[in-house]
Formats: structure tokens, C-alpha cells, sequence
């Protein structure tokens, strides 16, 4: 395997002990670009985290966030003090760090460009707070020449913190690449459709009134079964709703989740507002349907890829990991099943990030071939 990517992550009693259990599995050559990610337990001490490293390694470019959970080859970190380090080597005019995304006016103002070569594909991260996100997303994938970004929305329950070269927050930041870095990238849903697409006839902002021409709960009913449909109660966490994107050749689909039902009415109002003609289908969340899912997304990927990859980065919806693969680090197992002990780091996001959307409950795999 090629010594251009190495990796460090581990637990502490604070941030220095961490840093340190880190910093001596790193070891190797002078690298251009770190990746970082943080528990939120340590995010008040982002700062000096992130220039421990840096002095530390002599890296001088760094990206990443805090997370409720991180996670590294094989292995996830929860409400612990923990840190999870990469370090990759890239020619110096093949990538470029940016920050400072928080409006569409911004776009504008940004300098998306690696060198003087225009960029390709980014890695971001994004503050779940700014309510422009979404539209943000969309604009910045639309500057870069593939049309993809990957990444997550910050998790946090202290600030959402990121940082790119420097701490930073309220908006997107990140890293773009020129063409030249070889990517692949694939995304598993965590929910699976349990019954066929149906037409949004008539809705009223996020509720829905009928579809097909029907209730809105009585479609929905026939869908999730009787042994459901008798105890509604239980559909929290268990059922949302699933909007399928207009042209993708993968069957991608939106994840939202139920927000409301009106069983007098028959209506159904989720997590999206909706327009009449949008197609939806209900979807069932469980550990059988998401492995699956998992293990079709890693099979695809190593199909397509020629050389074992270098190294990779990791984004997971909170609503994964131990909350439906278990408490033993179960899907980032069944990563390093599939691609071996490669340097690969991440976190839980409060929201996933591919090609130009934003997801739930996916995880977004990237690698560098």
C-alpha cells in the first residue's frame, strides 16, 4: 500500500492525551493535507487541536469538524474525548482549502480554483444552523467541473465548529481537488422502500392531503402493513417517507421523516414541503435492509476501482452506527471487510452531503485511488 496516506485516532481523559496516542501513530514523510475530526466533548478546544497538529507534523493545510461520534478504520468513537487524524500527500496546486461560504453571495466571491486549474470535486463540511445550506449546496456543486460534492453537516452539542486552515463556522467549508486526484465515492441509503412510488396529488406546503388521488394515511396504512397500521404510535424511527430523484440512474432517493399524522383527516405531513406531482414512497428503517444496502455500495465500489485505495474519508447520518448496526463498530467493519486496513477517517453527521444534495440516514463513502 502507498505510504502518501497514514492515520492516527484514539480515545483520551482530555484533548492533549488524545492528540499524543494520535500523533505517534502518524509517523512517515511531510504530508500537504491533513483531515481532522473531533468529538464535540473536545470542540471547545478546536483551536489548539488543530495547531498541536500542525506544529506537530509540519502539515501546514488542514480540514475537518466536530461530530457527536467520529470514526477511523474499523473502529467509531461516541461521547468520549476522542480525535480521528489523516494525512495525505497531494501536489500542492492539485487541491485548495476554502471557508467562508455562508450565502449565495459568497459563491460568487469565493475563489474555487486549485492553483490556476479549476476544481473538480470538494469534500465540505456544513453548519446545520444556516438555513441556506441546502441552496448552498446545490450552487457550490454547480462551480465545481464534476458536478459533486461529499461531506456532512456538523454534529455538535457545543458549536458547531469546523475548520479549514483556520476555525471557522456558520456556513461550508472544505476542500477542493483538481481532476487530476483520482475519487470514487458511493452513498447507501439506511432506509429501504416498502411499497411502490406513489403521485402527491394534493398538499398543502409539507402535509400531504391525497396521493394518488387517495388519503394521504390510508395509502400510507396499506403500505406499512396491518400489525403497523393498528398502533401508529410505533412509526417513529421506524417509517419515513422517501422522495426518488428525478433523473438519477442509481434510484437514489430523499429520506424525510414523518413529522405529523392527522388520523381524522387523513393527512400525513413530513420532514420536506412538497409540491403536487412530486412522487413519494414510504420506507422502512431496520438493521437487515441497511447492511444490505451497505454491503451492495461496498461491492460496487470495489468492482469499479483498479489499484487499492489509498486512503478515505467516511461521512454517517447520527441515526447509523451503533443506533442500527450495533455497538461494536459494526459498519465501519464492514468497510475495512471490504477495502482492508486502509487510513480512513470521518464522523456523524447531522446530515449527509452527495453530489449536490443534502441526505439523511446515507452513508457517503469516498476513496482516494
Amino acid at each position: 500500500m502507498s505510504s502518501s496516506f497514514r492515520f492516527g485516532h484514539a480515545a483520551g481523559k482530555d484533548w492533549q492525551e488524545a492528540a499524543r496516542l494520535c500523533l505517534a501513530q502518524l509517523g512517515g514523510p511531510p504530508a500537504g493535507l491533513g483531515f481532522l475530526y473531533v468529538t464535540d466533548l473536545l470542540a471547545d478546544h478546536l483551536g489548539d487541536i488543530v495547531e498541536f497538529f500542525r506544529q506537530r507534523t509540519g502539515v501546514p493545510h488542514w480540514v475537518g469538524t466536530v461530530g457527536i461520534g467520529i470514526c477511523a478504520t474499523g473502529r467509531e468513537y461516541v461521547d468520549e474525548p476522542a480525535l480521528a487524524v489523516m494525512l495525505g500527500e497531494f501536489a500542492p496546486d492539485s487541491f485548495q482549502v476554502f471557508s467562508g461560504i455562508k450565502s449565495n453571495n459568497d459563491l460568487g466571491l469565493i475563489r474555487l480554483k486549485c492553483g490556476e486549474r479549476k476544481a473538480n470535486f470538494a469534500i465540505v463540511h456544513a453548519d446545520p444552523q444556516n438555513s441556506e445550506v441546502p441552496e448552498l449546496i446545490t450552487g457550490l456543486a454547480g462551480k465545481v467541473e464534476s458536478g459533486f460534492l461529499v461531506g456532512g453537516l456538523t454534529s455538535s452539542r457545543r458549536r458547531n465548529l469546523q475548520f479549514a486552515d483556520k476555525v471557522t463556522e456558520g456556513g461550508i467549508s472544505g476542500v477542493l481537488f483538481a481532476d487530476e486526484v483520482t475519487i470514487a465515492t458511493r452513498l447507501t441509503q439506511g432506509c429501504s422502500p416498502i411499497g411502490p412510488k406513489h403521485v402527491i396529488t394534493q398538499s398543502q406546503r409539507n402535509i400531504i392531503v391525497t396521493l394518488d388521488e387517495r388519503p394521504a394515511l390510508e395509502v400510507m396504512k396499506e403500505d406499512i402493513g396491518d400489525a403497523l397500521a393498528r398502533d401508529l404510535n410505533r412509526l417513529g424511527g421506524l417509517i419515513f417517507a422517501g422522495l426518488p430523484i428525478a433523473g438519477t440512474d442509481t434510484g437514489d432517493y430523499l429520506v424525510r421523516n414523518l413529522v405529523g399524522i392527522d388520523p381524522a383527516r387523513g393527512l400525513v405531513a413530513i420532514g420536506e414541503i412538497v409540491e403536487q406531482g412530486t412522487r413519494l414512497m414510504f420506507c422502512r428503517r431496520d438493521t437487515a435492509s441497511a447492511t444490505e444496502d451497505m454491503n451492495r455500495m461496498l461491492a460496487s465500489m470495489k468492482k469499479g476501482l483498479y489499484t487499492q485505495p489509498r486512503g478515505g474519508v467516511y461521512y454517517s447520518c447520527l441515526g447509523r452506527g451503533a443506533n442500527l448496526f450495533g455497538p461494536d463498530s459494526e459498519e465501519l467493519k464492514m468497510i475495512a471487510s471490504a477495502f482492508g486496513e486502509i487510513p480512513l477517517v470521518g464522523f456523524f453527521c447531522n446530515g449527509e452531503i452527495s453530489h449536490n444534495r443534502l441526505y439523511g440516514y446515507t452513508g457517503v463513502l469516498t476513496l482516494f485511488a
